[in-house]
């Protein structure tokens, strides 16, 4: 199957090297090991892995998603993509007076299909939207703020404008497309028009290619994005930045950056939902007569705590309403009470250990 060939088109498992039957733990695992692998940031001389990332990115955006990946299933049955025969069947009911089948034959499954192919409501020179992810801190994941983040992109090329060919060249009609920037693909009474792969869309091919770009019109550069991180985010939390994603194609708009947050281990606090937990070291002495100590909070406040006397090891203490903030709503923050104990003690310490043993009932 040629490389230019859409979306609606490719293999979406095969891309990620999973069966069809695959559970999104499996899709996941897959994605990641790939991505990883595949990095713009760890090949940053190789057009070919930039362009294998932005597949995989695609592949996971569809088959992560459990309403797309069941919408792209459904395409696959009605035999738009047939991966044995690589090719595109009509489905048995619906060609229009055209010859070439329409989406609004597919009745409640229209949409369905416009939004894949590009059309409808879509518009079909939108630019792609591009994933990335981001790993912040603890504190910044509980309380919110902004961080910067370097996404690989696509651009247009400064030095020809996009056009893709060299100063003062010349242009010939497109011998692929005759011209109209678009090409059919399909049989079966089935077809979709997407732009020519051999213009890129343009209708013409320029005398002399660009040298910057090679002529593609495009280049790869690294765009620094201010993220707004929300309150109480956590792993897993995905940001969706509109008009961050690659520029759109003839003018049309662009696509989306999607970021999934990993956020990092705290030194201190352990997250439960919204409570935040710590633990807290008190002395022996403290533990059998309480003591009051300072406890510090996620955002940076120390708030005085109450140990009563008598407290047990493990013991846990709650302060209201110093856990995560997210809807509304606001959890505690858990204190887990340590008591350390002296690992040697002077004759005097052990002869008042004695006593108060003895005076306790205590065996020793």
């Amino acid at each position: 199957m040629a490389p230019q060939r859409e979306w609606f088109e490719k293999d979406y498992y095969k891309v990620l090297g999973v069966s069809e039957s695959a559970t999104p733990a499996e899709i996941k695992k897959a994605y990641r090991r790939l991505a990883k692998q595949f990095h713009p940031d760890a090949n940053p001389n190789n057009p070919q892995a930039a362009e294998k990332f932005k597949q995989l990115s695609e592949a996971h955006t569809v088959l992560s998603d459990p309403d797309k990946r069941k919408k792209y299933d459904t395409m696959r049955k009605l035999g738009a993509f047939d991966p044995r025969s690589q090719s595109r069947g009509g489905p048995a009911t619906g060609p229009s007076a055209t010859g070439e089948f329409e989406f609004g034959d597919l009745g409640g499954l229209g949409d369905l299909f416009s939004s894949i192919f590009g059309r409808g409501k879509r518009d079909d020179r939108r630019g792609e939207s591009i994933e990335a992810s981001l790993t912040v801190d603890f504190r910044t994941a509980v309380l919110g703020g902004k961080v910067p983040i370097e996404v690989p992109i696509t651009e247009s090329c400064a030095t020809c404008g996009g056009n893709g060919a060299a100063p003062g060249a010349t242009g010939t009609t497109c011998p692929e497309c005759k011209g109209r920037g678009t090409v059919s693909f399909g049989q079966g009474g089935f077809a979709v028009n997407r732009p020519c792969p051999m213009c890129r869309g343009r209708g013409k091919l320029p005398s002399a290619k660009c040298e910057t770009c090679g002529g593609a019109g495009q280049v790869r550069t690294i765009r620094k994005v201010m993220l707004t991180v929300p309150a109480g985010a956590d792993t897993g939390t995905r940001i969706r930045l509109k008009g961050q994603g690659e520029p759109g194609r003839d003018g049309g708009p662009p696509g989306d950056l999607l970021v999934t947050l990993q956020v990092e281990p705290d030194r201190f606090f352990t997250r439960n939902g919204l409570d935040l937990e710590c633990e807290v070291p008190i002395n022996l002495a403290q533990a059998l007569l309480g003591t009051q100590i300072r406890v510090r909070t996620v955002d940076g406040k120390k708030i005085l705590l109450k140990i009563p006397a008598g407290t047990q090891p493990g013991r846990k203490l709650r302060i209201k309403a110093q856990g995560v903030e997210k809807g509304g709503r606001r959890g505690d923050q858990l204190v887990t009470i340590r008591v350390d104990l002296p690992e040697k003690l002077t004759a005097e310490q052990e002869e008042l250990a004695k006593k108060l043993a003895e005076s306790a009932g205590l065996r020793y």
